[in-house]
């Protein structure tokens, strides 16, 4: 795992996870937050049209945004489902549907709240958020108190793996 913060805002710009195969070789990275670099292939693309789903996390919320939504903001319906554990989202002309885990919470125990939800949509784009419960929060608190301690590393003293 490797994760990216902004040294200014102390907010998270980056968590992605290296899955190794079962059969060994090189993994292959999957982003919790931020969202993966575009492949570039000159022959095959996928549409600009397409729904783009990305998390981008706040100081006092988790967020989601998925921009190329075009439906009114009436459309959509959100809900918590699944045993607390997953944030559902709807359309009611059924053209969309996306289930949302938060990793951060599943990974303390922490059960998601329905009242600490809420969507905004402006510009073809559906921002959905989720407020920190104060448990969390804390946690965050004590993680960013462990960061503190080590050194942020700069383009140029990222060590090499050859020495």
């Amino acid at each position: 795992m490797t994760e990216q913060y902004d040294n200014n805002s102390e907010i998270i710009i980056e968590r992605k996870w290296k899955r190794v195969p079962m059969l060994g070789g090189e993994g292959i990275w999957t982003y919790e937050i931020g969202q993966e670099p575009e492949k570039s292939d000159p022959d095959i693309r996928e549409s600009a049209t397409n729904p783009i789903f990305c998390r981008t996390d706040t100081k006092q919320a988790f967020q989601w945004r998925i921009r190329n939504l075009p439906y009114p903001v009436d459309t959509y319906q959100l809900s918590v489902e699944d045993n607390d554990s997953v944030i559902v989202l709807r359309t009611t002309n059924k053209k969309y549907f996306k289930r949302i885990t938060v990793p951060d919470l599943e990974r303390l125990g922490i059960r998601l709240n329905s009242s600490l939800l809420s969507k905004n949509y402006a510009n073809n784009t559906l921002v959905i958020s989720y407020i920190k419960p104060e448990n969390y929060l804390t946690f965050e608190k004590e993680l960013k108190a462990e960061l503190a301690k080590t050194k942020p590393l700069s383009g140029g003293d990222v060590p090499c793996a050859s020495m």
